[in-house]
């Protein structure tokens, strides 16, 4: 674990480090996690339209069961699933799929701000590419700030907005993906 060497970060003009702990839960509440191993963050006794049932429940949307239903299946249809998975638990699930219903679960909510640990490691090349479509996509629609951790160099390059390169936990360049492409800052960033 490193000790961070300087910067902040802020919710609402302050520093989330000395926000009273009222203001620290509204600001967990914000940011939504999406992890590299899905299947251990999904209830496996529960059906994909429950987990995301359930995430409505815990932050109180939808009025009823119907309109919950309802929103489990728009849910659904935007992360690129079909109606009939609804009633599948997540061991029924290709790796791909586990992720969308991770994926699903996450943006139940309206949430400022979602963090992504190399959610795609675990997939195959084919649908590695077909995922990073599909989460590229969600963003777009979304419009949340997204932070995507990864070490594929393609992933960061066809997906970001604008990219920061660590080395042993150090800030060695942020930049647009092209920028940092054309004028690397070291050449451990060329490396990149």
């Amino acid at each position: 674990m490193y000790e961070k060497s300087g910067g902040s970060v802020k919710f609402r003009e302050q520093e989330v480090e000395r926000l009273k702990k009222t203001d620290r839960m509204a600001f967990t509440k914000q940011v939504q996690c999406i992890f590299q191993d899905p299947f251990s963050s999904l209830n496996p006794r529960m059906t994909v339209e429950r987990i995301l049932e359930e995430g409505m429940l815990v932050h109180k949307i939808g009025e009823n069961q119907t309109e919950r239903r309802e929103m489990a299946e728009e849910l659904l249809q935007k992360v690129g699933l079909k109606k009939e998975y609804e009633g599948r638990y997540p061991h029924e699930f290709s790796g791909g799929q586990r992720q969308r219903v991770a994926l699903g679960r996450a943006i139940v909510k309206d949430s400022k701000v979602f963090l992504m640990d190399e959610p795609l490691s675990n997939l195959d090349a084919k649908l590695r590419v077909s995922m990073r479509n599909e989460i590229s996509k969600l963003h777009r629609q979304i419009g949340s700030t997204t932070i995507y951790v990864t070490h594929d160099q393609v992933e960061a390059m066809t997906m970001a907005d604008r990219i920061v390169i660590m080395k042993d936990g150090f800030v060695q360049q942020v930049g647009k993906p092209m920028d940092l492409y054309e004028h690397p800052a070291n050449k451990f960033v060329a490396g990149f």
